[in-house]
């Protein structure tokens, strides 16, 4: 049965029933009734009775398969031609007719037989006979032409029938056939570019230069091929539309009847369908050729980079086993001449490693499908490179070392042999005078100066210098050498002591006297300068001596009742000059949204104004002025009052600010309603009415710059607190400082979320049944459905989508940001929902291989995998650090 649903229908063609056609029994001339129906006609035919029914049943099923559907819906005129025949004839047509007629069917004319005889046989007949017909549409016995000319214009008919309708059932076959063969080319034409493009799509990628161009190649001349057909193609329908048409071209009094326009409309149609496959071919083929070229490109790239691996691996293979530091002079040089060949024979293979690994970069920059293969190939090349450099440049500092450590020994070695034969070469005689003696001193003087010279007036300072690259052969040496210095300086000590006492002289004594003792100058005690007062408040400080700032000649400034203490005056100054700016511009904030509410909003009720409001503003003071009453009434009872108390205790400030974290979500509301407040303005803010307020008020500025105050207001607070946290940096009593701060960047934050939230369009649920929103933000999404995968589609995709994320505890809603311009004013932000995945059912990947700002979230089971790149690592880890916090209360709530 499956296989039975599965075969093609096939409808008939012009060429299945060709000789059916050409006896011209039926024919579909291309005539219209008044209201457009089709004309088929019966012309006389004198072996009608003859035709076997498949034969009519065919011819008369693709006639009427022609026309339009709207055209085969008004139904069919049927024109049975029986004037040279006899009744029976009439007869058995109208019976057949009846029985195998496939269409709708409108009329039914009859030319009944000119003969008067039987012609009144056909009269009679036809009221017999009329119910066994069983014809639900009215037969139309007609005597002659001119009675049909009566129903259906002349223009319409042929000129067998007395019209003037042009039709020639040769052509009319050639046109049908034509056309049919050219719908059969374009659909296997069609046919064959899809079946190439599956091809295409399940083609693995070879994984060897050969191979890749091999295929690159196949498929090029396979598209060559197919691209030629679509040309001939294409030659083929604009030829026979320029035959179709021949009519009209050879005369301009000819028109195409509608079934020839209706010919050149399907020609024209397979002809646009055949553009819309070769645009639609062309677009995979540039993709799928594009990705064939990086194929190839990565093939050869791999290819390189192997025999480039392999030549640096042998290369330090080569100078890892370049172990030797040498035992003398003569061997350190030529040690460093086989380095400096080592170094010359590995610049060839460095420059081509750096060549490849920069040639990986611009594969990388025009966006390779390959990133993930390439970008760790460069790196690697890239480390190589700079581990031989790095390598080589350690083994010349350790070869410059030991070259260093046996010149300087064998200096050492040289000096100690010249000072024993200074000491053999100084005779005894000599020195047992004074002047001999000191002579003698004189000479091992100069001579000792010179081991500073050789840098060994510290034999053991000498030693430890080049201990580290010492062999236990080039040690023991060293510890020789040492030891022979060691040696020859004691002899000369000795010499020395010995000479001293033979140079020596009585001298008189001289008596030490110890200098009279001054007093030391005295501490000023220090002041400190109070800073100008402001208003009818006075600063004072006091001064705690003692602790780490003392020890520094400075002293710590406490402000009275505050417990940040600082040991930076300035500081405190600063803390002070900012906590009175606060209080200053909290007075100013509260006058200014006392006018707006006196000035404005109440006015809104004046009777005396009522004149000058809009209509568009009426009943809508709510709408324009959100909560604001709400925001004024919280800042002049409440909160003015509470920070005017940190004058005297500023270390209450911090306070403020989280024992009124719950009142300050007040913004939240406002800051949703100016959306539509600002509308309101854009509508309504030239009217007279504001005009006249604004000038009572005397102010500078018009009402919408005061309603921006509150979301202005709310953002001062963390610019002041975060100036007073920088002052009060590793001081006591900031932990307070920063959970404020905190505070009021979480409270931004959450009326910045809202306004974003606010603006989700096209979410047929409700969002306020989503839990608390926790983030927004847009992000480059990729996603990956297992189900309905379409090769061919996911071959052609390699660009991400632009999505803006909102995450809920309950929900993440993917959505479209879209940016819209209201009245010439600056564009404002939409998102346009388009999925969503419950967070019950998802799960994460934080890292996806080859780029640090992506992770995955994945849904039912990995059906559905989202991949979801950040702007910055920062930003993916905060996205991934909520979301595990969401799976995990959940996964808690269900234990």
């Amino acid at each position: 049965t499956d296989e039975i649903m599965q075969q093609e229908i096939r409808p008939l063609v012009a060429v299945d029933i060709i000789e059916q056609l050409h006896r011209q029994f039926a024919i579909l001339s291309g005539g219209r009734g008044k209201d457009g129906a089709p004309i088929i006609t019966f012309p006389e035919f004198a072996g009608f009775s003859e035709i076997p029914d498949d034969d009519f049943l065919n011819v008369v099923t693709y006639l009427t398969s022609i026309p339009s559907l709207e055209a085969a819906s008004i139904g069919f005129i049927i024109i049975i031609d029986r004037r040279r025949d006899k009744w029976s004839a009439v007869k058995a047509s109208l019976t057949r007719i009846a029985g195998a007629f496939p269409g709708n069917l409108q009329l039914v004319f009859v030319l009944r037989p000119s003969r008067f005889i039987q012609r009144a046989i056909a009269d009679i007949g036809i009221k017999l006979y009329r119910d066994d017909f069983k014809m639900k549409v009215p037969i139309i016995m007609l005597n002659s032409v001119s009675d049909l000319h009566g129903y259906i214009d002349k223009s319409q008919l042929t000129r067998e029938l007395g019209g003037t309708l042009e039709y020639g059932h040769s052509q009319w076959i050639h046109h049908r056939t034509a056309i049919e063969n050219f719908a059969m080319t374009v659909k296997s034409t069609a046919q064959m570019l899809q079946s190439f493009g599956t091809d295409l799509a399940e083609t693995e990628l070879p994984n060897d230069v050969q191979c890749t161009e091999e295929l690159l190649s196949s498929h090029t001349d396979h598209h060559s091929k197919l691209k030629d057909e679509l040309k001939l193609a294409v030659k083929q329908g604009a030829t026979l539309l320029t035959c179709i048409r021949e009519p009209v071209t050879r005369s301009a009094n000819s028109k195409l009847s509608p079934d020839e326009l209706e010919n050149v409309a399907t020609v024209e149609r397979l002809l646009a369908q055949l553009d819309e496959t070769e645009k639609a071919f062309d677009q995979f083929w540039t993709k799928h050729h594009l990705k064939l070229e990086q194929c190839l490109q990565l093939r050869h790239f791999e290819h390189d980079f192997r025999e480039v691996k392999l030549t640096l691996d042998n290369l330090m293979e080569t100078q890892a086993g370049f172990a030797d530091i040498g035992d003398s002079v003569t061997r350190v040089e030529n040690l460093l001449k086989e380095q400096k060949h080592l170094e010359e024979k590995g610049q060839e293979p460095l420059e081509k490693a750096q060549s490849l690994a920069l040639h990986g970069e611009q594969l990388i920059q025009n966006n390779h499908y390959a990133v993930d293969s390439i970008r760790p190939k460069c790196v690697e090349l890239r480390r190589i490179c700079d581990d031989f450099t790095n390598e080589t440049k350690k083994k010349y500092d350790i070869l410059g070392k030991s070259l260093e450590l046996h010149k300087q020994l064998d200096k050492a070695s040289q000096w100690c042999e010249a000072g024993i034969y200074l000491l053999a070469s100084q005779a005894v005689d000599k020195c047992q005078s004074q002047e001999g003696a000191e002579t003698a001193l004189v000479e091992i003087e100069k001579f000792l100066v010179t081991a500073k010279e050789h840098q060994l007036s510290n034999p053991k300072e000498f030693y430890n210098q080049f201990d580290m690259i010492l062999t236990p052969e080039i040690k023991a040496n060293a510890q020789r050498i040492v030891q022979k210095l060691e040696d020859v300086q004691e002899m000369f000590d000795k010499r020395q002591v010995s000479l001293k006492k033979l140079a020596a002289k009585q001298t008189r004594p001289v008596q030490p006297v110890a200098p009279h003792p001054e007093s030391s100058p005295k501490r000023a005690s220090p002041k400190i300068t109070r800073p100008a007062a402001q208003e009818n408040t006075s600063y004072h400080f006091q001064v705690r001596r003692g602790g780490p700032a003392a020890q520094n000649g400075n002293h710590a400034l406490v402000y009275p009742g505050l417990q940040i203490v600082m040991h930076n005056r300035k500081a405190v100054w600063a803390v002070c000059h900012i906590i009175n700016e606060l209080i200053e511009t909290e007075r100013v904030y509260v006058e200014e949204l006392q006018s707006i509410i006196e000035g404005y909003a109440s006015e809104m009720d004046n009777p005396n104004l009522v004149h000058l409001i809009p209509s568009a503003l009426q009943n809508k003071k709510e709408i324009l002025f959100g909560n604001l009453p709400e925001i004024y009434y919280f800042h002049n009872r409440i909160f003015l009052k509470e920070i005017e108390n940190c004058i005297e205790n500023p270390e209450l400030l911090a306070r403020c600010f989280l024992k009124r974290k719950e009142d300050l979500q007040i913004y939240e509301k406002y800051c949703q309603n100016k959306p539509r407040s600002e509308a309101l303005w854009r509508q309504c803010g030239d009217s007279i009415f504001f005009q006249e307020c604004q000038r009572k008020l005397d102010h500078k500025l018009s009402l919408d710059a005061y309603l921006l105050k509150p979301v202005q207001r709310i953002t001062k607070y963390q610019l002041l607190l975060k100036e007073m946290l920088k002052c009060s940096k590793n001081s006591e009593g900031t932990a307070e400082l920063e959970e404020a701060l905190a505070t009021v960047l979480d409270i931004i934050k959450s009326v910045n979320d809202s306004m974003h939230q606010i603006a989700i369009t096209g979410y047929e649920g409700d969002v306020s049944e989503l839990g608390k929103l926790l983030m927004q933000g847009s992000f480059n999404v990729w996603t990956d459905h297992k189900k309905g995968h379409n090769k061919v589609k996911d071959l052609a995709r390699f660009k991400p989508m632009q999505r803006h994320l909102f995450l809920y505890t309950k929900m993440l809603l993917f959505c479209k940001k879209r940016e819209e311009n209201t009245d010439g004013h600056e564009k404002t932000a939409s998102y346009s929902f388009k999925n969503s995945l419950k967070m019950s059912t998802v799960g994460i990947t934080e890292n996806v291989k080859g780029d640090n700002k992506k992770f995955e979230i994945w849904y039912n089971g990995r059906e559905e995998v989202y991949i979801i790149q950040a702007s910055s690592v920062e930003l993916k880890n905060t996205w991934i650090s909520e979301i595990r916090k969401v799976l995990t209360g959940q996964l808690e709530a269900c234990r």
